[in-house]
């Protein structure tokens, strides 16, 4: 355990919550994915195929931490899951926000072109993840970095005028 703290910059007991979080995050998310595609083959194929694909994605994660470790200036390492974690929470709330807005606003697939539709749902699923990204960023105590992340991000859009 002690390996473990020390790799990951792990200081106080209470940071141990957010590998332990992405741990659990992304065995939950190896389950949904294998039971989606081998769902219908029995429990064990379902055991078999959550494990593999849950090494892959380790693996795959482990391999972006190594990237992004020197590009994202982080007081920790441990953070990196802090901040994988509000990425992971806000492209699903903002899908999950614009579907419902989308509705509202009477735009659906059967009274529009659907390539229209996608691009409008894009759109409105977008404006909402700007706006969460910095709040779920402020909650979890990375308010600064996903600031200035979203300014970055808004740069590139053009719309830097509008943060300056």
């Amino acid at each position: 355990m002690e390996k473990f703290k020390k790799r990951w910059e792990i200081t106080e007991n209470w940071q141990l919550l957010f590998p332990i979080a992405g741990i659990v995050a992304l065995g939950y998310s190896s389950y949904k994915i294998s039971n989606t595609i081998v769902g219908d083959f029995g429990l064990f194929a379902l055991v078999i195929s959550t494990m593999v694909l849950f090494f892959v994605l380790l693996k795959f994660t482990l391999f972006l931490f190594k990237k992004l470790e020197n590009k994202w200036i982080l007081d920790a390492k441990w953070e990196m899951i802090r901040v994988f974690i509000v990425f992971a929470i806000t492209g699903s709330s903002s899908m999950f926000i614009g579907r419902p807005i989308i509705k509202l606003l009477g735009i659906t697939k059967e009274n529009l072109n659907p390539i229209l539709y996608w691009v409008l749902f894009i759109i409105i699923g977008l404006i909402f993840y700007q706006i969460l990204l910095v709040t779920f960023g402020w909650l979890f105590g990375q308010f600064q970095f996903f600031w200035n992340f979203e300014k970055k991000m808004l740069r590139r859009f053009g719309l830097g005028r509008f943060i300056d």
